[in-house]
């Protein structure tokens, strides 16, 4: 989808990793392998698994949306990503992607682990505005409130995840 980047809705949030000061200690495999949401809200089916390999730039993401977030009872929604950029610097890593044509938005997002102050913060940065009449019309009742839903729900999987099952 074409985009002007300064015409978007900027929107951060983030959340701290308790149980580490530092990028390196932590295993990331899960986050690069973007396993992010809950599996009730959002399963992502992303090219470099199917060729076994790592991201890449470039790569797509099949992205299988649950509304409700109750996957047996629920409609499913189809939609694509590319990802534009892996970061991997030494206090930050990381990806982003853009939405596809026929996504509900149009845009982009960063998914990004930093170390800063002796702390590691996981980010969600986004650019976006709807995708399509639907989500302009229904957007302040529906998909905004369900798109912060979803990016509190993503930031305490990545935290839950990071504290119990990486240790």
């Amino acid at each position: 989808m074409t985009y002007e980047k300064s015409q978007l809705v900027e929107k951060v949030s983030s959340i701290e990793i308790h149980n580490c000061s530092n990028l390196k200690d932590l295993d990331l495999a899960f986050f690069f392998d973007y396993r992010i949401f809950p599996e009730n809200i959002l399963s992502g089916y992303p090219q470099w698994k199917d060729e076994q390999r790592a991201m890449r730039s470039g790569d797509t993401i099949l992205q299988q949306v649950y509304l409700p977030p109750i996957p047996k009872f629920s409609q499913k929604a189809l939609f694509g990503v590319r990802i534009k950029e892996v970061i991997n610097e030494e206090k930050r890593c990381g990806f982003s992607y853009e939405t596809l044509k026929g996504h509900v938005e149009c845009g982009i997002s960063y998914f990004l682990m930093e170390e800063a102050n002796g702390k590691v913060l996981f980010k969600i940065q986004t650019f976006s505005k709807p995708g399509n009449f639907f989500t302009r019309l229904l957007g302040p009742v529906f998909s905004i409130p369900y798109q912060t839903y979803c990016t509190i729900k993503a930031l305490k999987n990545v935290k839950r995840i990071l504290e119990t099952e990486s240790l």
